[in-house]
């Protein structure tokens, strides 16, 4: 087997099996979207399972893109190269690079950036607060959101408890949600001398204590697209060489 034919040949494999991914995920997210009664079915019989599990409904639309968009990408690498279309390589070598671009962009506004990153995030926080003080306690998916949130990250709203004071909730209940204390009844003195942090701190500090692992990821899946994108064009080019 010469060069090109084990280019083809990995081509066919890597983007196969991206292709059956996307499959499966796009079915996940059309099943999870269709029938939802029966998800949150599977979801109660499992033991000791939270109440807020119903909320991962929500991420059904989430699945329906990403798995479109990974069914997409392997139908052109894995049929362009076996059918050496040089079209389906060229719209795979393009969609890549625009990820690619998009990724690269995206890191550089974070580092040179991070002035305006941090002004954005903190606009950001004031429009969560704001949707905790009027939604908490009164609509179901805000509140099961940020159940599971401070839930998964042992916190306490976007800041820290204070973001509850004066909210729907606390005023209707008299008490702040369970996740802001360590000690019942859950009042406002219990959350004040509560050491739970908010989201926002215990969501960055959990990014810089994985900062080398999350940088690992993101060159490794860097490094992936530019060998998709060197082995489409080198295809690409062979094709026409060929021609």
């Amino acid at each position: 087997m010469g060069c090109f034919g084990f280019l083809k040949t990995m081509m066919f494999i890597f983007n196969g099996i991206i292709f059956l991914a996307g499959a499966a995920i796009l079915g996940v997210g059309i099943w999870v979207k269709v029938d939802s009664g029966s998800v949150l079915g599977l979801l109660q019989k499992i033991p000791d399972a939270p109440g807020q599990l119903g909320q991962l409904l929500n991420v059904g639309y989430l699945l329906i893109a990403v798995g479109a968009v990974l069914l997409i990408l392997g139908f052109l690498g894995c049929f362009g190269a076996i059918r050496e279309s040089k079209c389906m390589l060229l719209l795979f070598f393009i969609i890549i690079l625009i990820v690619f671009i998009a990724e690269v962009a995206g890191a550089i506004v974070i580092l040179v950036f991070k002035p305006v990153a941090e002004n954005l995030i903190s606009q950001l926080g004031d429009e969560a607060v704001k949707g905790i003080r009027q939604g908490y306690g009164l609509n179901a998916d805000l509140t099961g959101l940020w159940n599971t949130t401070m839930k998964g990250l042992k916190c306490c709203g976007f800041h820290n408890y204070t973001d509850f004071t004066n909210s729907y909730f606390v005023n209707d209940t008299r008490s702040y949600p369970a996740q802001c204390c360590s000690a019942f009844p859950c009042n406002e003195k219990a959350a004040m001398n509560s050491t739970v942090p908010g989201c926002f701190p215990a969501l960055k500090k959990l990014v810089d204590d994985n900062a080398a692992a999350i940088i690992g990821v993101a060159l490794g899946i860097a490094a992936l697209e530019l060998a998709a994108m060197v082995v489409s064009m080198t295809l690409y080019c062979k094709i026409g060489s060929k021609a």
